[in-house]
C-alpha cells in the first residue's frame, strides 16, 4: 500500500526532528567540573598548583597528550580507536559473548570515545545508559577530532584517591610532568582508569604490577615498544604514597585565582612570563637570608623581578612559603601588601625637580634643623651637613633635604605626579600626607614601586627606538602570563618624566652610598652597574631595595607581615645583600645610553650646583635635562667689597671706591653657613666690617636655628620629676661674636662663640629677641605647649 503524502510529510517531520536531536543532544560543554588552578614557568614546566574546589587534583585539559600515553592507552583498552566512529562493533559484539558465557560482566567493549561520555555524564551503567552513550559517542566523533577526544580522556579519567587526569596524576605519583615519564611509569598511569583503586599505598601493589607487565607485553606484541625494553621497564617500581605537588610560585598562583576574572582568561591554567631557572633561585637565596634574619624575629621576606626589555614578570616571590608555620604569615603575599616605602620614593622627586626645571644634578640643598608646622624631620645619622648637593642627599638618603625638596616643589603636585606614575595606592587626599610623604609618610606596594621604576627604564631604553618621543604605554604595568596582545604605539611629544631627568636620576642613584667601614663591600660586589635606593620605615617595621639595569628591576622587601618592627631591619644591612645577590643571577648588559638631544650643556657653578651668574668665578660646563635653563641663578656668589688690604669688608662710607677691593664670596646663610663650615674646613666666613664702616647687611648676620618663628615646642618633664628645658641654637656670621638673649624682653643671657641656651619659658606664647655686640637685632616668636594639653593631644 503506497504511503499518502501526508503519510510523508510526517515521516519526514519524525526524521528532521531526530536529526535535531542527535545534533544538539551534546553539551556545549562537555566537562563541567571545576579544575585546579594550574601556573606554568614560561618554558611550560609546573610552577605551582592548587586542589580543584571539589576536593580533587583536576588539571584543564592540555594542548597536546604525550605520544607514550596515547600508545599506552589505545593498546589497553582501544586499539581500533583511529579506525571506528565512536563504536567499536568487534568489541562490543566480543565484550557481549563473554560475558553471556560467564554470566557476569567480564569485559566492556566500550570505546574511548565512549568512556569520554561516561566520564561526562556519570550516570548508572544500564542498558538505556549504554544505548545513550553510543548515541552521543557517534555525536562526540562528528564535533570533535580523534586528538581531541584522547586529549579529553587524558584529562578527566580517574587515577585514584581524588586525582584525575594525566598530568595530575603525572605530578602526584612521580613527581614529575607526564611528558618525561617511561614506558614502564606510563604504562602504570594507563591501567589506573579501569581500576584506580590499585594505587593505595601499600596495597594491591602485586596487582598493579601484573597489570602493567600485561600491558607492556602487548605494547611489545603490538610493535610500540621491543620486547626487551618491556622487560627493562617491568624491573621499574610502581608509586606508592602521593607526592605534592611543586609549590615554587604560589602567591602568584593565588594572584591569579583572584584576578582570573578581571583578566578575561576562562582556564584555570597560564603559561606565566616566568623564569623556571631564576624563580628557582631565588627561592633559595630569600630562604637562606630569611634564616639568618629569623634569629632577629624577622619572618618574611619577598623579592620581584621584572623584565624591562618585554614588560614582563622574571620572578615572584610574595614570601618564604612555609606552610606548615602559620605564626610566620607566610601565605601573605608581600608583593600586594601596601607598605611605609621609607626613602624609596625620593628618586621619584629628584626626578620630578629636575623635569619641571626646578633643581640642576648638584644644586645645594639646606641641611639643617627644621621644624615645618611642628614636623621636625630627622637624618638617620643624626647630624647636618648645612648644604650639600641634590644628588648627593639622594646618594646618602639625608631626610631633611628630602623634606626642603619636597617643600620646594609642593606635596601636592608630588602627590600628583606620583599617581601619574603608577603609585595606586595613595587613597587619602594630599593634605593628609603633608611632606612626610617623602619621608614613608604614604604606602605603596612593592608592585607599583617596582612597576613605576621600570616605566622610567623602559621609556629611556625607548629613546632612539622612538626617536626621542614617548609612549604611555611604558609605563603599564608588568604581565605575568603570556598573551597576544600587541604593544600599542600611540607616541607623543612629552611625557610623565623626560629622559634627560630620568638619565640624571639613575646617575646620581648609581652613586648610592654603599657599605665600606662595615666589612660588607664584599657582598655587593657586583660586575654589572647598577642603580638603586634603600628605604627604611619609621620604627624599623620594613627595610626595601629597589635596583634597575636597563635590563632588569629588582624590588626586595624584608620584614614582618604583621607590621612588628625590629631592631637592625634597615634597608642597607637586610635588603640589599639580597637585592645584589640576585643580580648576581641576572645577565649583564651595557648601560643606558646618553640622551643627548634631551640633555643640554650649560654653565653651573662649581662650589652652589646652581645655573653660574655673573658672580660665580669657578664655573664647569654640565650636561643637565633641558628643563635645567629655568632653574634660578646661584644666589650664593656675591660681590662684597674690602679695603685695600682684603682684610675687612667696608663700605663708600669708610673707603674710598678706588681703594676697595671688589671680590666675589661663597655666603651661605647664617644657619647652613654654622653646620656647612665644620665639615667644609675651606669654607670662608665673610671678613668683619672695618671699624667705623656702617653694616648694610641687615639681619642676615644672625639666624635662629631652634626654635624655628612660629615654632610650636613641648617642654617634658625630667625623670626626677622636674621640669625640663629646651636649647635654643642660634647661628652668627661672626664666630667670636657676643649675642644678648631676651625672651619677651626680659635679659636672659649672653653668649659668645657657640650660642646655645637651656632654658625653660612658662607654657604661652613667647618672644624672643636676640641682639648682638653691634645692635643687630632677631625678634621671633615661639609657644610652649602647657603639659595637660600635650597629654590630651
Amino acid at each position: 500500500m503506497n504511503k499518502t503524502p501526508k503519510a510523508f510529510l510526517i515521516s519526514d517531520i519524525i526524521c528532521f526532528a531526530l536529526l535535531l536531536v542527535f545534533l544538539f543532544s551534546l553539551p556545549t560543554k562537555l566537562f563541567k567540573s571545576p579544575t585546579s588552578f594550574v601556573i606554568e614557568a614560561n618554558n611550560g614546566n609546573l610552577l605551582s598548583a592548587a586542589i580543584a574546589s571539589d576536593g580533587q587534583w583536576r588539571f584543564p585539559v592540555a594542548d597536546s597528550v604525550p605520544v607514550k600515553f596515547k600508545d599506552c592507552i589505545i593498546a589497553f583498552e582501544d586499539k581500533r580507536f583511529y579506525n571506528h566512529f565512536g563504536i567499536d562493533f568487534l568489541a562490543m559484539s566480543r565484550a557481549m559473548r563473554q560475558n553471556f558465557k560467564a554470566k557476569s560482566v567480564v569485559s566492556g567493549g566500550s570505546t574511548l570515545t565512549m568512556q569520554v561520555i561516561r566520564l561526562s555524564r556519570k550516570q548508572d551503567r544500564t542498558i538505556w545508559q549504554k544505548l545513550l552513550e553510543v548515541i552521543l559517542a557517534l555525536r562526540l566523533e562528528l564535533k570533535y577530532s580523534k586528538e581531541e577526544i584522547i586529549g579529553l580522556y587524558a584529562a578527566n579519567a580517574p587515577f585514584g584517591s581524588n586525582v584525575v587526569g594525566l598530568e595530575a596524576a603525572s605530578w602526584r605519583y612521580y613527581g614529575r610532568d607526564a611528558k618525561t615519564l617511561s614506558w614502564g611509569e606510563m604504562a602504570t598511569l594507563a591501567v589506573l582508569p579501569n581500576s584506580p583503586s590499585l594505587v593505595r599505598p601499600g596495597k594491591n601493589s602485586a596487582r598493579l604490577i601484573k597489570k602493567r607487565n600485561d600491558l607492556l607485553d602487548k605494547l611489545a606484541k603490538l610493535k610500540y615498544i621491543d620486547q626487551s625494553t618491556a622487560n627493562l621497564s617491568k624491573l621499574e617500581p610502581v608509586p606508592g604514597k602521593p607526592l605534592p605537588l611543586p609549590q615554587n610560585a604560589p602567591h602568584l598562583l593565588n594572584r591569579f585565582k583572584a584576578e582570573r576574572a578581571s583578566l578575561e582568561i576562562n582556564s584555570t591554567r597560564i603559561k606565566s612570563t616566568l623564569n623556571e631557572d631564576i624563580q628557582l633561585k631565588i627561592n633559595s637565596i630569600l630562604k637562606r637570608y630569611n634564616n639568618r634574619y629569623r634569629a632577629n624575629d624577622i619572618n618574611n621576606t619577598s623579592a620581584l623581578v621584572l623584565d624591562a626589555r618585554t614588560g614582563q614578570v622574571v620572578s615572584y616571590v610574595g614570601n618564604i612559603y612555609q606552610p606548615e608555620n602559620a605564626d610566620l604569615q607566610s601565605h601573605v603575599d608581600m608583593i600586594k601588601a601596601p607598605r611605609s616605602p621609607g626613602s624609596t620614593l625620593k628618586p621619584l622627586l629628584y626626578a620630578s625637580m629636575l623635569n619641571d626645571g626646578f633643581i640642576l644634578p648638584h644644586t645645594l640643598i639646606p641641611d639643617i634643623p627644621t621644624q615645618i608646622a611642628g614636623y621636625s624631620p630627622q637624618n638617620y645619622d643624626l647630624g647636618y651637613d648645612g648644604a650639600i648637593s641634590a644628588d648627593k642627599a639622594l646618594s646618602r638618603s639625608l631626610n631633611i633635604p628630602a623634606v626642603k625638596m619636597l617643600q620646594q616643589y609642593n606635596y601636592e603636585r608630588f602627590y600628583d605626579k606620583l599617581k601619574k606614575l603608577g603609585i595606586g595606592t595613595l587613597n587619602q587626599p594630599a593634605d593628609h600626607y603633608g611632606l612626610s610623604l617623602i619621608l614613608g609618610g604614604s604606602e605603596v606596594t612593592m608592585w607599583d614601586l617596582a612597576n613605576t621604576y621600570m616605566g622610567m627604564v623602559r621609556t629611556l631604553n625607548h629613546f632612539n627606538t622612538y626617536k626621542g618621543l614617548y609612549n604611555p604605554d611604558d609605563y603599564k604595568q608588568a604581565t605575568y602570563f603570556t598573551s597576544d596582545k600587541k604593544e600599542e604605539k600611540d607616541y607623543q611629544r612629552t611625557s610623565f618624566l623626560d629622559h634627560g631627568a630620568i638619565w640624571a636620576t639613575f646617575n646620581a642613584m648609581e652613586e648610592v652610598m654603599r657599605p665600606g667601614d662595615e666589612g660588607l663591600w664584599e657582598q655587593f660586589s657586583s660586575s654589572q652597574r647598577v642603580a638603586w635606593k634603600t628605604g627604611t620605615s619609621f620604627g624599623f617595621r620594613d627595610a626595601w631595595a629597589v635596583g634597575l639595569t636597563p635590563n632588569y628591576i629588582v624590588c626586595v622587601w624584608v620584614g614582618n607581615a604583621d607590621g612588628e618592627g625590629r631592631p637592625g631591619l634597615v634597608g642597607i644591612e637586610a635588603a640589599a645583600p639580597v637585592l645584589f645577590d640576585i643580580f648576581k643571577l641576572l645577565p649583564n648588559g651595557k648601560w643606558f645610553e646618553t640622551p643627548k638631544t634631551k640633555l643640554k650643556k650649560i654653565k653651573v657653578c662649581k662650589q652652589s650646583g646652581y645655573k653660574a651668574g655673573e658672580n660665580c668665578p669657578d664655573v664647569a660646563e654640565e650636561l643637565v635635562p633641558t628643563a635645567g635653563e629655568k632653574t634660578a641663578v646661584c644666589p650664593f656668589h656675591k660681590l662684597i667689597h674690602l679695603d685695600r688690604t682684603g682684610t675687612y669688608r667696608v663700605t663708600d662710607q669708610c673707603e674710598s671706591v678706588t681703594s676697595m677691593q671688589h671680590k666675589s664670596w661663597f655666603i651661605l646663610p647664617p644657619a647652613m653657613e654654622y653646620y656647612y663650615k665644620i665639615k667644609n674646613s675651606d669654607y670662608k666666613s665673610l671678613p668683619p666690617f672695618m671699624t667705623g664702616c656702617e653694616n648694610n647687611g641687615g639681619n642676615n648676620v644672625m639666624e635662629l636655628i631652634y626654635p624655628k618663628n612660629g615654632a610650636i615646642v613641648y617642654i617634658p618633664l625630667e625623670l626626677d620629676g622636674t621640669r625640663g628645658k629646651i636649647v635654643l641654637n642660634a647661628a652668627h656670621r661672626n664666630q667670636n661674636s657676643k649675642i644678648y638673649w631676651h625672651i619677651d624682653n626680659e635679659y636672659v643671657a649672653t653668649t659668645t662663640n657657640y650660642h646655645q641656651l637651656a632654658v625653660s619659658p612658662v607654657p604661652g606664647k613667647h618672644t624672643l629677641t636676640l641682639v648682638d655686640e653691634n645692635g643687630e637685632r632677631l625678634v621671633q616668636f615661639f609657644t610652649v605647649l602647657d603639659k595637660e594639653k600635650k597629654q590630651k593631644d
